[in-house]
């Protein structure tokens, strides 16, 4: 009950002064060792849940080398927002990517790629928004992305920050989308590049009128 609690309080999903209502959380705790958490699908990847110290989250592994996702919640065009703890580590010069997705597997995610050192809003293989961002191989970093509906534009936001450190109030990076965005699945992205494993917990989908 008290992490119920914790999640809905301490990992808001809106963004400020915005009304939100909480629709999935998953820490992961609940689902097996070496098991897909129930209502995941994969799309590529071999994503499973493991165990450190007592701690479970979902990892993809560091081989082979390509691209995974994973597709999570239900189905939504606009008004929502989720979040995802993530974490990673570099091999020398190698790094991983990872990003967080809404509007199912061609919709728009907000990514992390620490070889260009920049957090980025992507759209298919094109990069919509970037902005500088120094990721710190072996923290937890939390990321979040929205869209909303303003008149009858769409704004994609996002922003990063390290997991120990507090929320900041504004998004890092947005795009003005004239498009109206598919209906799907909230998501989960991994490049391995670094030969490492990357991991995810504590994620979060809210619903928001604004």
């Amino acid at each position: 009950m008290f992490r119920t609690l914790f999640l809905f309080l301490f990992l808001p999903c809106a963004a400020v002064n915005a009304e939100f209502a909480l629709s999935y959380q998953n820490d992961f705790q609940a689902t097996e060792v070496g098991k897909l958490p129930e209502g995941f699908q994969v799309i590529a990847g071999n994503f499973k849940v493991q165990e450190k110290e007592g701690h479970r989250f979902l990892e993809l592994p560091g081989a082979p080398l390509d691209s995974f996702s994973v597709l999570f919640g239900t189905a939504q065009a606009e008004g929502v927002v989720v979040s995802a703890k993530c974490f990673g580590t570099k091999t020398g010069r190698k790094f991983p990517t990872f990003a967080l997705g809404l509007n199912g597997g061609g919709g728009f995610r907000l990514q992390m790629s620490p070889a260009k050192t920049t957090l980025e809003i992507i759209r298919g293989d094109l990069s919509r928004a970037s902005v500088p961002f120094e990721w710190k191989s072996g923290e937890w970093v939390m990321l979040k992305l929205q869209i909303r509906k303003v008149a009858d534009k769409w704004w994609v936001e996002g922003k990063a920050w390290l997991a120990a450190d507090k929320e900041p109030a504004g998004w890092n990076v947005t795009y003005e989308e004239t498009v109206t965005p598919p209906s799907g699945r909230a998501s989960l992205w991994g490049s391995p590049f670094s030969g490492t494993p990357i991991r995810f917990d504590d994620v979060v989908i809210c619903n928001t009128n604004s």
